[in-house]
C-alpha cells in the first residue's frame, strides 16, 4: 500500500499535461470513454501479432509492409510475447492481453510499434533489414489500416514512445558537432509523422519521453559511454518537449499530454526497495521480479505494470 501511495504521488509530480480544454476547438478527453489506444514506438511498446515479424511486431515488416483488411482484422495478439517476456505497459493499460484487438475491453489496442525502431531511416540506419522505423510504421498505418479501422478522433488516444534507440544508436557518433541541430532534424521527421496521423482526424496524443537508459545493465557497469548517453537523452528530451509544445500551439483542435518516463524511471530506481526490487544493475531473463531489468536494456513485466498504473492515474486525472 505504501508503494502504491508513493507511486501515485510520483505520478502527480513527474507527468504533465498541456491540453487547453477551455479552447472551443479542443475536444473533451475522457480516458474511461476512450475506446482505442493506437501506439507508435519501439520494443518498449510492441506486442507480438500472429501476422507480425517474430519478436518484433504486431503486423508486417520492411519486406512485408502491405496487408489486407482481412489480415489486419484477423491478426491476434500473442500473450506475453513482448520485450519483457511478459505483458507490457500497453497491455496493462488497455486490458488487451491476447486475441483480437477489436474484441478487447475496456480499450482496444492497435499497436504499430516495431521493436528496434528509430524515428527515421533518413537519419539512422535500421537495426535490421526487416526493421520498420517509426515513420515507416506510420506510413504503413495510414495506407493500410487507417481507413479500415476508422478510429474516431475523440475516443482514440494515440501514444508516441520513441527515441530510446535513437539516443543509444548515436551515442558513439564522433562526427556530430551540433547535437541540438541533430535532434531537431529528428523532431522534424517525428512531428511530420504526428501531423500525418492527426490529418486522419485523431486529436488526442500522449507523448512519452526517453527513460535514463544509462542506468540499464548495458551501460551502468563501468561502460565509459554512459556519461555521453545520459547527456544525449537529456538533450533529446529537452528538444522533444519543445517540439511537443510547438506542435500543440500550431494545432488548436488537439489534446496533448506528456508523461515523464525519465523522471518516473529515476525515481523508481532511486527508491527501488519500496517497489520490491532487490537488483537494479544486473538482469535476469527469468520470472524473478526482484530484478528491475529482464535483459541488458529492457525492464521486467513488473516495471511495465507499475508504469501502466501510473499512466492510468494520470489519464484519469486529465479526463474532463
Amino acid at each position: 500500500m505504501q508503494a502504491l501511495l508513493l507511486l501515485s504521488l510520483l505520478a502527480f509530480t513527474h507527468a504533465t499535461a498541456l491540453p487547453r480544454t477551455a479552447d472551443s476547438g479542443r475536444p473533451k478527453f475522457s480516458w474511461p470513454h476512450t475506446q482505442n489506444l493506437l501506439i507508435f514506438g519501439d520494443s518498449y511498446s510492441f506486442v507480438q501479432g500472429t501476422r507480425g515479424y517474430a519478436n518484433y511486431s504486431f503486423i508486417g515488416d520492411a519486406f512485408d509492409v502491405p496487408f489486407t483488411p482481412e489480415e489486419l482484422l484477423s491478426d491476434e495478439i500473442i500473450p506475453k510475447n513482448t520485450s519483457s517476456d511478459g505483458s507490457n505497459w500497453a497491455e496493462f493499460l488497455t486490458g488487451c492481453y491476447s486475441g483480437l484487438p477489436a474484441k478487447c475491453a475496456p480499450h482496444k489496442l492497435w499497436d504499430f510499434a516495431f521493436a528496434g525502431a528509430d524515428i527515421t531511416k533518413a537519419i539512422l540506419a535500421p537495426h535490421h533489414n526487416f526493421t520498420l522505423q517509426m515513420v515507416d510504421s506510420v506510413n504503413q498505418w495510414v495506407k493500410y489500416a487507417a481507413d479500415v479501422l476508422n478510429l474516431s478522433g475523440e475516443d482514440t488516444l494515440v501514444a508516441w514512445w520513441i527515441g530510446i534507440n535513437d539516443t543509444g544508436d548515436s551515442a558513439g557518433f564522433s562526427n556530430i558537432t551540433d547535437w541540438r541541430a541533430y535532434w531537431e532534424a529528428e523532431m522534424s521527421a517525428y512531428f511530420s509523422a504526428v501531423s500525418l496521423v492527426h490529418s486522419k482526424g485523431l486529436k488526442n496524443h500522449l507523448f512519452i519521453n526517453v527513460p535514463p537508459e544509462e542506468r540499464s545493465p548495458a551501460w551502468v557497469n563501468g561502460n565509459p559511454g554512459a556519461t555521453t548517453l545520459k547527456a544525449h537523452i537529456n538533450l533529446y528530451n529537452d528538444v522533444l518537449a519543445e517540439s511537443i509544445n510547438k506542435w500543440e500551439s500550431e494545432h488548436g483542435d488537439v489534446n496533448v499530454f506528456q508523461f515523464d518516463a525519465h523522471g518516473w524511471w529515476n525515481y523508481v530506481l532511486d527508491h527501488y526497495l519500496i517497489y520490491g526490487f532487490k537488483n537494479i544493475t544486473g538482469y535476469c531473463e527469468c520470472t524473478d521480479d526482484s530484478y528491475f531489468w529482464y535483459n541488458t536494456g529492457h525492464p521486467v513485466e513488473k516495471v511495465h505494470k507499475l508504469l501502466a498504473g501510473d499512466m492510468e492515474r494520470k489519464l484519469l486525472g486529465w479526463s474532463g
